[in-house]
């Protein structure tokens, strides 16, 4: 235990809960030894089990309510669970435009969800706004404002083009390591705040206006400020 409080800096405050810290260090060392070994197998166990949100705002919602029919029979690849619930989910399958006014609500149920967590952008308009690309009120692309791992182009796309989609999802799920999902390196935060023109983060515009205001000469920084 030394060893490992050595290598843990532990604020005051936590002196009580250490054992929490040193859980935490120790399932991270552990992660990386048996990560070989486990991640095949539990990659395989969930890429065969994603359960999609009920989630539609357009007519792509018809195409993935025809992926549950017998003609295609989502159930072969174990996603045929479409839970009413985000806390019982794994996946979004955004099937529709994306409305500004929308996008809020669709932030929260990807935040309800529970990790690891996916999402398939379906159809045109979710991808880039499609046909309304150049309208005020839709969103230029759900990416935009939740990561996506695959996109399913067309308008709308077809039954098959959402197996497709699915098997690439799960492809992913049974590659990629559970360590690193663990560590945050991958995209997982939701956007809340969306400049409009640029499609970044107002955080991040933000923070280039106070980098350019810094680079500024003071006369021009005087004369912006007078104007």
């Amino acid at each position: 235990m030394a060893d490992i409080d050595t290598k843990i800096e532990i604020p005051e405050e936590l002196k009580s809960t250490v054992s929490l810290s040193n859980l935490d260090f120790l399932v991270e060392k552990l992660t990386k030894v048996v990560d070989n070994l486990v991640d095949p197998v539990a990659n395989w166990a969930r890429s065969n089990s994603v359960w999609p949100l009920t989630f539609g705002t357009s007519c792509c919602a018809i195409e993935m309510m025809s992926v549950g029919m017998s003609a295609f029979d989502i159930s072969r690849f174990g996603s045929e669970v479409f839970r009413a619930t985000p806390r019982q989910a794994d996946m979004i399958i955004t099937a529709g435009t994306i409305t500004r006014k929308m996008a809020p609500a669709l932030i929260t149920l990807y935040e309800q969800l529970p990790e690891p967590k996916y999402v398939i952008a379906m159809g045109a308009c979710t991808i880039t706004g499609g046909m309304f690309n150049d309208s005020y009120s839709v969103v230029q692309g759900v990416d935009r404002i939740i990561p996506v791992d695959v996109y399913l182009p067309g308008c709308p796309p077809r039954p098959e083009g959402i197996l497709d989609a699915l098997l690439k999802l799960q492809q992913k799920i049974r590659t990629e390591s559970y360590g690193e999902r663990r560590q945050r390196k991958y995209a997982q935060t939701a956007v809340r705040h969306v400049d409009y023109d640029t499609g970044l983060p107002v955080e991040t515009l933000q923070a280039l206006v106070e980098e350019a205001r810094e680079e500024m000469p003071p006369a021009a920084s005087n004369e912006q400020k007078s104007a």
